[in-house]
Formats: structure tokens, sequence, C-alpha cells
């Protein structure tokens, strides 16, 4: 399946004029939200592990030169940046790209090693179900996949080891729970929900005043992330029970989810969310 930037029209109507902005575009992948930034004049950063998207991030250097800088790391590594932004993007979860390479081990749709490495290093999926305990793969299951029977999926994976996708496929009874237990797995591996926070609790130092910071998530573990994040930051300081002492440092955007016709056009859009902020001060 193409690669099709979701949700992009409510982001860039979201950040309005950006022509000579300086934009961080958190999650790269192929490239498609930092394009359409550059043609809108900005200049972007952009952040991605995955070492298969160099190609196409030398190509967009090549076309676009200086208004382009490409950071071959997880997206955590916004807070070692010494230089301030007039927005900052993240489009999260997994690219279609990913998927839908066979070799890559994240669909149970082909069969092939467990693996599900965003940056290709580090312990696989295999590895992590023969490295932690029952009790730590069920809390997984259930934090990152709302697996109901998680302690029953633990034991039969601590006992079958799978070392393959369809092997892993074929220890879950319930198909329910098939994309679940994949995602769960997925998300350990790549310690999803830790990245988001780390990067997170680096944006405000990296905004300029005025700048925004936009996240489109497509589940709900992220999804509250982003949203408990977003409402610490638009929530006035001081003691609740006396008068603000002043303003929030942030003020929400417009949510927004895809509309009938990007649905129509990109099945994989239907759980996304657009949540967004601007820095006040």
């Amino acid at each position: 399946m193409k690669h099709i930037p979701v949700l992009l029209d409510a982001v860039i109507n979201a950040l309005g004029d950006i022509r000579g902005k300086r934009i961080v575009d958190c999650t790269f992948g192929a490239g498609g939200y930092t394009r359409a930034f550059l043609d809108a004049g900005a200049h972007v950063v952009a952040f991605d592990r995955d070492p298969n998207v160099a190609a196409d991030a030398e190509s967009i250097k090549k076309e676009y030169g200086n208004m382009f800088r490409f950071i071959s790391e997880t997206f955590s590594h916004l807070i070692d940046l010494d230089e301030t932004f007039d927005a900052i993007v993240f489009d999260l979860g997994i690219s279609s790209m990913q998927i839908d390479v066979a070799s890559r081990g994240f669909s149970f749709r082909f069969d092939a090693p467990l693996d599900m490495r965003m940056s290709e290093t580090g312990m696989t999926a295999a590895e992590l179900i023969e490295t932690k305990s029952p009790d730590e793969l069920a809390r997984i299951l259930r934090d990152y996949g709302d697996v109901k029977k998680a302690n029953v999926l633990a034991r039969a994976f601590k006992d079958a080891t799978p070392k393959t996708t369809f092997e892993l496929r074929d220890l879950i009874f319930n198909p329910n729970d098939i994309a679940p237990v994949f995602q769960a797995l997925r998300i350990a591996v790549n310690d999803e929900m830790g990245e988001l926070e780390r990067a997170l609790a680096g944006v405000p130092a990296r905004l300029n005043i005025g700048g925004k910071c936009i996240c489109v998530t497509f589940h709900s573990i992220e999804d509250r992330i982003v949203k408990n994040t977003f409402r610490a930051w638009t929530t006035a300081p001081g003691d609740a029970r006396l008068p603000a002492i002043r303003p929030a440092p942030f003020e929400l955007i417009r949510a927004q989810t895809p509309t009938e016709t990007e649905l129509n056009t990109n099945p994989r859009a239907r759980s996304a969310h657009m949540r967004g902020v601007v820095k006040s001060y």
C-alpha cells in the first residue's frame, strides 16, 4: 500500500503560514510531512530512527539543500538540540513502509522473523518474549494492547518461544487479540511510550513564543499521553484554590479527526487524532 500522510491537510491548516519558519518533523517516515512543509517554504529538521529511510532523506536533501536537515536518531534526541523552532510535529505510530515490508516482522499478514525493531538494533520481539518473565510479558500485553487474557497468552508465549510472526499468531486463540498483541509487543520493543514522554518533556524549551506542537496519534495509549501532557501545559499555574497568578503557558488548538473523504482514500487513517497547542510565553 502506498504511503499517504495522515491528516496532512489538518496539520498544515493548524500550522498556518509557515514560510520562513523552522519546523521539526519528529517522524520523517517516507517524508510526506517534511516535503509538504518544505514546499510551503519552511526549513525542516527531521528525525527518524529507521535506517531504511536514509535514501528518501538524501533525495530530499539534494532537492532542498540547506532548507532540510536529517538526524538519524530517535525523536527524544530533540532535547539535545541547542536551538528553538516555530513548530514541532509528531506523526506517531508505525509507518506503512514498516508494516508492508514482510522481513521487518511487524505484520501478522506475512511469515517472517519476529523482529519489530524500528531502528534494526537492540532486542527483537522474539528476544523480548524469551527474556521477559511471564508477569512482565502479561503487563506489556495489558498495558499496550488491552489484551484481556494476558496472563494466559504470556504463559503460552513463554512456553512456545515463537521465533516467527506466524508462530506467534498461531498461539493467539482469539482472533480479535492478534492485532493488539502485535501492537503491544511492537510498542515494548521500541519503547514507543517512553520515547514519546521524553520527547514531549523537551518540547516547551525547544519552541519559540507562538510556536506550535502538533501530534497525530493512532491509538488510545499514545493519545492519552499527548492529551494529558497538553492538558497540563494549558492549565494555569498556581494553587487551584486561588486565582492563577499568570495565564497558562500554552493554549489548545482544536482537535481534528479524518474527514470521510480522507478515510475513503486512506483507511489506515481511521483511528487518527490530531491534537495541538501553541506556546503563549
